[in-house]
């Protein structure tokens, strides 16, 4: 009888503990698939508040500068609401550190990069500057577009804008017209590349992945550039090369008003091409009196010249004339009528600062 009282006492004692193993595995299973729905909820959320920081294509902002950017401040407003949709590389003169130091905006803290070259201009070391920044910027594969922007450039619009802008198509903005007056193509290119494939534009383009691919990739117009695409010899600069025998013989032709644009056209990829830059510059005809020197660079904005006026005159331009194609582009943005230009150079930091707080670039200061 006794045994028997043990027996049941034992068989009860194993169901409890039966009971509670049980307990505490459906405890611990439900605690699991809460904080996995929590997760997923909050995931989901995330996605929903934020959609292109969690989830989308990015632009590299690609700065070519002398030291440090005189116009930081300006960017840092633009910047602001840029989330995670954008990366910065900067090529400066070897050495330079962005730091506190050198930089008031934490965007451009150590975003230089750690390779650069000694940039000369109406050189090729120009050219090669663009390809370093491309290859950093394209490690990073969410950015989809390639902006080249110079240190005296202002945005025009805010960040959204600008980001829509540039991602509503699948194009590349590359000004690029046929070179026909100027005599640069130097005839000891051909027949690598054929004068009917010689095109001339703005440095300042907008590539996309695949065509910033092409350019780093590129192994056969690059050194045509370097050997046979050099500016003329003005006597400022005999002392720093060879005297010409006969200067009037010499092909004047800047690397970097060619290069992009030629080596697409050297692949066939113009009809991938917005034909056209965002970035806008005033070229003066009677900026010299010396007619070598006209149109070698744009006009400076000054803190004078800074005004509702101009900003307004430029934002109002919606069409650009080719006169060596007899061409008019007319600009467009999915696919309705647009103002053509995202940026404008060249502006002195007292210019930018003057038109930043006067908010006529889309941005506010902090």
């Amino acid at each position: 009888m006794k045994q028997k009282v043990a027996q049941r006492k034992a068989f009860f004692k194993w169901r409890r503990k039966l009971a509670f193993v049980l307990l505490l595995v459906f405890c611990f299973g439900s605690l699991v698939m809460m904080q996995s729905r929590y997760g997923r909820v909050m995931m989901l959320a995330s996605l929903h508040l934020h959609p292109q920081s969690a989830r989308g294509p990015k632009v590299a902002f690609l700065f070519i500068a002398r030291n440090r950017l005189p116009l930081d401040i300006v960017w840092d407003a633009f910047f602001q609401e840029g989330e995670n949709k954008f990366s910065i590389f900067v090529h400066s003169r070897p050495g330079f550190l962005f730091n506190k130091a050198t930089t008031r905006s934490t965007y451009f803290l150590n975003r230089q990069v750690n390779d650069s070259i000694q940039v000369d201009w109406g050189e090729a070391s120009m050219i090669e500057a663009e390809r370093i920044l491309l290859r950093h910027a394209l490690t990073d594969s969410s950015n989809q577009r390639f902006i080249f922007l110079s240190d005296s450039c202002v945005p025009l619009y805010n960040f959204s804008y600008t980001y829509d802008y540039v991602m509503s198509t699948s194009t590349s903005f590359v000004d690029s017209f046929a070179d026909t007056k100027e005599g640069r193509y130097n005839p000891k290119m051909d027949p690598v590349i054929p004068v009917h494939n010689w095109r001339k534009g703005s440095q300042w383009v907008v590539l996309t992945r695949k065509h910033a691919k092409v350019v780093v990739k590129d192994i056969t117009v690059f050194p045509m550039f370097q050997q046979h695409c050099k500016r003329k010899s003005l006597p400022e600069f005999w002392r720093d090369r060879p005297f010409p025998n006969d200067p009037s013989k010499e092909h004047n032709c800047i690397p970097d008003e060619h290069y992009v644009q030629t080596l697409l056209a050297q692949e066939g990829l113009e009809e991938e091409l917005t034909r056209r830059s965002l970035t806008y510059s005033a070229w003066d005809l009677s900026y010299s009196k010396d007619h070598e020197r006209r149109n070698w660079h744009p006009v400076t904005y000054k803190f004078s010249d800074a005004t509702p006026d101009l900003i307004q005159s430029i934002k109002g331009i919606d069409n650009i004339y080719y006169e060596t194609e007899y061409r008019r582009e007319w600009c467009t943005s999915k696919g309705k009528p647009s103002r053509c230009f995202l940026f404008a150079r060249k502006f002195t930091r007292p210019a930018a600062l003057r038109l930043l707080n006067m908010s006529l670039l889309g941005v506010k200061p902090h």
